[in-house]
Parts: C-alpha cells; structure tokens; sequence
C-alpha cells in the first residue's frame, strides 16, 4: 500500500456558501470514485480557495461528506494576478494500491484550464 497525493480543483460561479458546498462535495466524490478510494483510506485532505471566495471554508464542505474524523485544512490561494477567479483546489493524501502514473487527477467546472495535462 502506498500514499499517494491526488490532485483536483473546481470553479465556483459564484462565492455562495451553498454552491461551495455543492462543488467540493461533487469534486471529493469524483476524486474518491476515479481512484477507489473509500474514507477509510484517506490521512488528510487539504483545502485552498482564491481571495475571492469567502463566504465559507472549503473543509466545512468537506466534512458534510462524512469526513469528520479526517484531518482538514482549509487555506488561502496567493492573490496572484489573472489568475483563474473563484476556485477551490483539493490535495488528498490516501493510502492506495496505485503505481503514481495511474493516480487520476480531477478538475471539473471550469478548472480543467488549470492543468489540462492532468485533467480527466
């Protein structure tokens, strides 16, 4: 069994408190599922968001996943010039029976701009 640290990012539309709960939700899912990964399996997950969002903490999102008893960390982005506005990036570190190249990285409404090499 290995740690691996699995990428993903998405855009909001908005700095809403229920859309960021919907987009990190929906993001957490499709890393989780595209790796088969269960909670169980995850050590910590950390979360960023650009200065612009600051109606709610990415972890308070996360945790409505049942991940209450994984360590969270929500964080700030720099404020660096025409980057992409509005996005919540996610590092999840897990335990998993994965060789690193076929870990999948996920970015999703909008954030695939951000490393379409990587992106699904």
């Amino acid at each position: 069994m290995a740690v691996r640290a699995i990428r993903g990012a998405t855009q909001l539309t908005a700095d809403d408190p229920a859309e960021m709960a919907e987009a990190v939700q929906e993001l957490l899912r499709a890393m989780l599922a595209q790796n088969g990964i269960g909670t169980d399996d995850l050590i910590s997950v950390i979360l960023t968001a650009t200065p612009d969002l600051r109606s709610s903490f990415p972890a308070t999102a996360a945790r409505g996943l049942g991940l209450g008893e994984v360590p969270l960390l929500s964080a700030a982005e720099l404020d660096v010039e025409g980057a992409l506005p509005r996005v919540v990036r996610v590092m999840v570190h897990a335990e998993v029976d994965l060789p690193r190249g076929r870990v999948r990285h996920v970015y999703s409404r909008g954030a695939e701009v951000l490393r379409q090499d990587l992106a699904q």
